[in-house]
């Protein structure tokens, strides 16, 4: 009985635990269900499909691939929104982000008379030292302002050859902003006149590498034309402008339809500063017009003083009613002054003094002067101007000359020496320049000159021919062109220097002129001077040998007043042979000076040489010998 009573109680208590147990799963089982779709149903409500819902127990997992870290966060954020926090675990990753990318490397360089500052972003691989030492070479004494910073990566393509040739560039660039990106360079520059920014535009687009980007905006400020001048005649060959100003566009063109409607084929105008009056236009264009109908004479207006010549034979009556209707037609600050010439007998042969100019440089000082004094002076002038070797004087003193017969000699030689060749010819009521220039405003200049200087209502003739080839900016040589013509001079006569010493041959001057000459009308060439020897001797005294060599030379062009900011004289000793050191012949040849131009893709190491100079003397010394000569 009493042993029933236990197994009773005994299973009574079993019962309860079971049935205990059996909720508590259940309870659990609900939680975790009740935990996992909850967790689930809020991350799909985000758009967070990708995340991965575990419950076990109270706790709940999150796995699965987060794009971003700021999304895995917000999944947490989300999970404990609906569970505690507490109870989320964290088994999610994140995806592999991709590199980033590189910065877009760029530099700007500015230059101007206070020196030359550089900005910007450059890859590490980019020699920074370097690239401040040439720098620091343009600047000179100016000195640099480095403001640049730099990355780690790699430097993109077409990056060190546009940044080469900038530095190229800056060279020949006193004023100028150059910005540069891989496969591109932009110039922003200031010349000094037209013809000048001419010739820097083509050395600048002949000196870019091949698949670089180049965009140039080079400006030239407007010339200032004192006195401002224009003169406009028609003879029996045609109408032409001797000289043509304008202050605008606008004015020029409607000046050049004036002309064009009086007979004159392809006039130009030169638009500059100095004009003394708005109403220029109207009074080139009226006077124009006035010639036109007298048709034949010239008009010449300086500043605001008009003077009106007619041919002679013109009809008393008809020069009269185009002078009236001209002072009429007139702005009010402008002052007329005409004259109608007697006609003359052309058998008389009046008294002229005459001047000619050779395309070599000769002139020949021919005809009448009042006196001794005037002789002398205009033979004094002429060799001041154009060289003593170079005037033969035949002139003789006659009496009766015009008063002002010296002014006009004077002014004649003067405007002469404005031309590459030609003639003057001064006659009491006229003078005539006639010649060719590479200068295309040459007319303008020698009109003004000559109006300046003879007076109001003088009579002047001009016949100037612009001729293409003699421009000093179109008619330049290229780079390229340079170095043939080096080449030429060279190979007709060789830079021989002194056995075992640096000082060049007397031998090699005629040589050295040459060169220097064809410099001067190069203009700003980055040009390398290179120095070589044969094998004998140690390699380290034949490399100062070289470098001495070519120092010489570059001394010898400076001495002859070339402009060598642009140059460098580098010694290779006895690198790069160009034939074999082991015969007489070869050594010789070794021996030599050469001359490259710095292009972007060869500045720092030489290559083979478009402009070759075989030249040095036949003796290198020997190594006992150069130690001797160092040491002395």
């Amino acid at each position: 009985m009493r042993l029933s009573s236990l197994l009773t109680i005994f299973l009574t208590f079993a019962a309860a635990a079971m049935i205990s147990l059996v909720a508590a799963n259940f309870s659990v089982s609900l939680i975790e269900d009740s935990s996992e779709i909850g967790v689930r149903d809020a991350l799909d409500a985000k758009g967070m499909t990708w995340a991965e819902v575990e419950a076990n127990g109270l706790q709940v997992s999150l796995s699965g691939i987060a794009p971003t870290e700021a999304v895995r966060f917000s999944a947490l954020t989300t999970a404990g929104s609906v569970v505690d926090a507490t109870r989320v675990i964290d088994d999610m990753g994140v995806a592999a982000q991709e590199a980033l990318a590189a910065p877009k490397f760029s530099a700007e360089i500015l230059r101007n008379d206070s020196g030359l500052s550089v900005i910007g972003l450059i890859p590490t691989s980019t020699d920074r030292e370097y690239l401040i030492a040439r720098f620091n070479n343009i600047a000179g004494s100016a000195g640099v302002t480095d403001l640049l910073e730099s990355a780690d990566y790699p430097s993109p393509d077409g990056w060190t050859t546009a940044l080469d040739y900038a530095l190229s560039a800056m060279i020949s660039l006193p004023r100028a902003k150059i910005s540069i990106r891989a496969q591109h360079v932009a110039i922003t520059a200031i010349t000094d006149s037209a013809p000048e920014k001419a010739r820097l535009e083509k050395n600048l687009r002949q000196m870019a590498p091949e698949g670089m980007a180049l965009d140039l905006n080079i400006s030239a400020p407007r010339p200032v034309i004192t006195p401002f001048t224009t003169r406009f005649q028609i003879t029996e060959d045609g109408a032409s402008f001797d000289a043509c100003s304008a202050d605008t566009d606008v004015a020029a063109e409607r000046i050049i339809n004036a002309a064009k409607a009086a007979g004159a084929t392809a006039p130009r105008c030169t638009v500059g500063l100095g004009v003394p009056s708005r109403k220029w236009a109207d009074a080139v264009t009226a006077s124009i017009n006035a010639l036109t109908k007298l048709g034949q004479g010239s008009i010449t207006i300086v500043d605001a003083d008009i003077s009106l010549l007619a041919a002679p034979g013109t009809s008393q009556a008809d020069f009269d009613t185009v002078v009236g209707e001209l002072e009429n037609a007139l702005p009010p600050v402008f002052a007329l002054q005409s004259k109608l010439p007697e006609a003359q007998d052309p058998n008389a042969g009046p008294p002229e003094f005459t001047a000619t100019l050779s395309a070599e440089g000769q002139i020949q000082l021919r005809g009448r002067v009042n006196n001794e004094a005037l002789r002398e002076l205009a033979s004094s002038f002429a060799k001041a101007r154009f060289g003593s070797d170079k005037v033969y004087t035949a002139t003789r003193v006659v009496d009766d000359l015009p008063q002002d017969w010296p002014t006009r000699v004077l002014a004649g030689l003067e405007a002469l020496g404005k031309l590459e060749n030609g003639s003057v010819r001064v006659l009491p009521d006229n003078l005539v320049l006639t010649g060719n220039t590479g200068n295309p405003d040459a007319s303008t200049e020698t009109a003004s000159l000559l109006a300046g200087k003879l007076g109001e209502g003088a009579r002047f003739d001009i016949n100037v021919i612009y001729q293409k080839q003699l421009d000093p900016v179109l008619g330049l040589p290229t780079p390229s062109e340079c170095e043939a013509e080096i080449g030429e001079i060279v190979a007709a006569g060789k830079i021989n220097f002194e056995p075992g010493s640096a000082t060049i041959d007397a031998s090699a001057l005629g040589t050295m002129d040459s060169i220097a000459t064809l410099l001067k009308r190069c203009g700003d060439l980055p040009l390398e001077i290179q120095g070589y020897t044969d094998s004998q001797g140690r390699e380290e005294m034949n490399l100062a040998l070289s470098q001495s060599r070519s120092e010489s030379v570059l001394n010898e062009l400076r001495a002859r007043r070339v402009v060598t900011g642009s140059f460098k004289a580098v010694g290779y000793g006895e690198e790069s042979p160009v034939a074999d050191n082991g015969t007489e012949v070869g050594r010789e040849a070794n021996r030599r000076i050469e001359f490259h131009l710095i292009r972007p893709d060869t500045a720092e190491t030489p290559t083979e040489t478009t402009l070759e100079n075989t030249a040095e003397n036949g003796d290198t010394p020997s190594e006992e010998s150069t130690e001797e000569s160092a040491t002395e």
